[in-house]
């Protein structure tokens, strides 16, 4: 893709001005593949000393982990779900995380979101920045998008997370949601556990926002001069106002 070169410069640009200004907090978030539960053979030595099944079965569950971390302050929130991760999904657990560590952080006005451009999360899925000027408006924050191009989500640091959980677990039987949690709970990244959640809400996928409604939240946005796609800020609008009408 021809903007790659361009965008790569932009992130590192955000990324350094993140660094130097005390009110910008840089985010990198992004959903690993889903985790199947049961007897199966995952390679690797069983620190327990367990061995997988030699044969398929078919998974007793699946739980998906969706991470929030902190690529600064090397500080990792995982949360597990049975459930779709779909935009409303994503914005809830970045509600849910900065209600549980805003006071850790009390000269932020500005978020910086490292982001992959996944179908659920695109600086173009109406609901996905529905959701984010509502939650604009309710933490009084800036969230600025970042996105990375695409075959270059590798380079999110989220994805350095998935790869440490991987080799930890590597070898384990994750016969059991309490397994799957144990197991994420107890790996370290940069000599520090994760917060680790487990969430039982249900979401839809598909939900959406119409051509006019969308118009009337684009204008809101202010989207990169030469990588509109790429880099959007989105300022918090106040808290008296209606975003959308009815």
């Amino acid at each position: 893709m021809k903007e790659t070169d361009a965008i790569f410069q932009h992130l590192q640009a955000a990324h350094r001005q993140a660094a130097a200004t005390e009110d910008t907090l840089r985010i990198s978030l992004d959903a690993k593949a889903p985790v199947l539960i049961g007897p199966f053979s995952r390679g690797g030595k069983s620190r327990q000393g367990h061995q997988g099944a030699d044969h398929d079965f078919q998974p007793w569950g699946r739980l998906t982990p969706f991470g929030i971390f902190l690529p600064d302050q090397k500080d990792l929130s995982l949360f597990f779900t049975s459930s779709k991760v779909t935009s409303d999904f994503m914005v809830d657990r970045l509600t849910q995380w900065w209600q549980l560590n805003r006071q850790r952080h009390p000269k932020v006005q500005k978020w910086l979101l490292d982001l992959d451009n996944g179908p659920e999360n695109h600086s173009r899925r109406t609901q996905f920045i529905y959701r984010l000027l509502q939650l604009a408006q309710a933490a009084q924050v800036t969230i600025e998008l970042v996105y990375y191009p695409p075959y270059h989500s590798k380079y999110n640091p989220i994805e350095r997370c998935w790869g440490v959980l991987e080799v930890y677990w590597n070898g384990e039987l994750l016969d059991s949601e309490a397994a799957v949690l144990g197991f994420a709970a107890n790996m370290t990244y940069a000599q520090k556990h994760p917060a680790v959640y487990h969430l039982s809400e249900t979401y839809s996928k598909g939900v959406r926002r119409t051509k006019e409604e969308m118009r009337l939240l684009e204008a809101r946005l202010v989207r990169h001069a030469e990588l509109p796609k790429w880099s959007v800020t989105i300022a918090p609008p106040a808290a008296s106002e209606i975003l959308l009408p009815g």
